[in-house]
């Protein structure tokens, strides 16, 4: 029998269209190998199945029929049916889908997932604690300071002592939406106002000129990490953008022409940051190397594409990959849970009791 496996993608994030983009590729790359359950969520909220092709349904235009789903224990019901699901592959990017929300709902509801659990998806999807990780593991990163909107007015006086110019990053966005860089106050001004547009609080980190742009991907199978090959991305701009990543980029390398040195030290630095949270399903570091030395950027839980293409080429081998996630989805093991019983007697007493009067 086939494993019922329901892949998630969209939500109400920035990442919306590229999250159905790596959704579709999730399910038509497992739907013969699989009995693949495609559950949208909706932009308005809720979630929904439907007999979806490709990214071309989820257009303004579209007139798919969504046929409403929630989760219930170890399922989905639809239509007042249960259906028992062996697994699910979390595809949304950014947003609620991937701060550790939804893999929360799943343990709730007891569904095993192949993908990164709630403490390992909030930390990361948020700028300021990543940071405070990658520290505490000794782990480079670029010096930085974190402004909320209203410290808006220090935020000049932050930057002066970092040293202009300054890249300026909402702290819980993705994609590189909202990222400007910013060479004086005027244009800090600017892209601290569209970063709070977007955000309740931002990064003004140093910017490092002639840096070069580094992922590795982590991902656990077997019962052990296994890391992609380094690839390295090309800009053509200040940083990395939102187009050069989904539209007209320069392309990449993998594996990426690095001396051995600063290879082995990305390799260790990934799989520190992502066997500290015991990590579950794929993941992608992303690195800046400038003279020699490597600076963490930041990591994201659910990876465009879920980084298959750093593990091999071609759409077979895309397909296996995935295939191998599936096979490490699980439930956290419950631990026995101590009953005090209390709610058994008679008189409530003590500080934090209620007094029966």
């Amino acid at each position: 029998m086939k494993k019922r496996v329901i892949v998630l993608f969209g939500g109400n994030s920035n990442e919306r269209e590229i999250s159905v983009i790596t959704g579709m590729l999730a399910v038509n790359l497992l739907k013969e190998a699989c009995d693949i359950v495609p559950v949208y969520l909706l932009p308005t909220g809720g979630m929904a199945t439907g007999k979806f092709r490709g990214p071309a349904d989820f257009k303004r235009d579209a007139k798919v029929k969504l046929l409403p789903v929630c989760f219930t224990e170890g399922g989905l019901l639809v239509k007042r049916k249960k259906l028992r699901v062996d697994c699910a592959l979390n595809c949304c990017h950014g947003g609620m889908g991937e701060d550790g929300t939804l893999a929360a709902l799943l343990r709730f509801y007891r569904i095993p997932s192949a993908s990164p659990d709630t403490p390992m998806s909030a930390v990361y999807m948020d700028k300021i604690l990543t940071k405070v990780v990658a520290r505490g593991l000794g782990i480079p990163t670029a010096e930085g300071v974190f402004v909320r909107e209203e410290d808006f007015g220090q935020a000049e006086k932050c930057a002066e002592e970092l040293g202009y110019p300054v890249i300026v990053k909402p702290a819980r966005l993705g994609s590189s939406i909202g990222v400007k860089v910013a060479r004086n106050g005027e244009e800090l001004k600017q892209a601290l106002q569209l970063a709070f547009r977007l955000d309740r609080a931002a990064l003004v980190e140093q910017y490092l000129p002639g840096k070069r742009d580094i992922n590795c991907a982590a991902c656990r199978m077997g019962g052990a990490t296994r890391l992609s090959p380094l690839e390295e991305v090309f800009s053509g701009e200040d940083i990395l953008t939102f187009s050069e990543k989904y539209e007209a980029g320069r392309g990449s390398k993998v594996p990426a022409d690095l001396p051995e040195e600063t290879a082995e030290a990305i390799r260790t630095y990934t799989r520190q940051l992502y066997e500290l949270f015991g990590g579950r399903g794929v993941v992608r570091a992303d690195y800046l190397v400038v003279d020699g030395k490597v600076y963490f950027n930041e990591l994201n839980t659910v990876p465009g594409s879920l980084a298959c293409y750093l593990f091999g080429n071609g759409l077979t081998v895309c397909r296996d990959f995935l295939l191998s996630l599936l096979e490490e989805a699980t439930l956290p093991a419950e631990k026995e849970t101590v009953v005090s019983g209390i709610l058994d007697g008679a008189v409530f007493s003590g500080r934090k009791g209620v007094k029966k009067r």
